[in-house]
């Protein structure tokens, strides 16, 4: 029991590290998505 005790506390920190960074990820990646899909109409507008 002592050893998932520590396991859990060692890799407890970089997993929820990790979650933090991938949700920012995602939420660049959304803004990234949104901006091609509008690049279509927004050449037609300039042609």
């Amino acid at each position: 029991m002592e050893q998932l005790i520590a396991f859990i506390s060692d890799v407890g920190f970089p997993i929820v590290v990790t979650l933090y960074l991938l949700h920012r990820v995602e939420a660049k990646l959304d803004a990234v998505v949104q901006s091609i899909q509008s690049l279509p109409d927004r050449i037609r507008e300039i042609t």
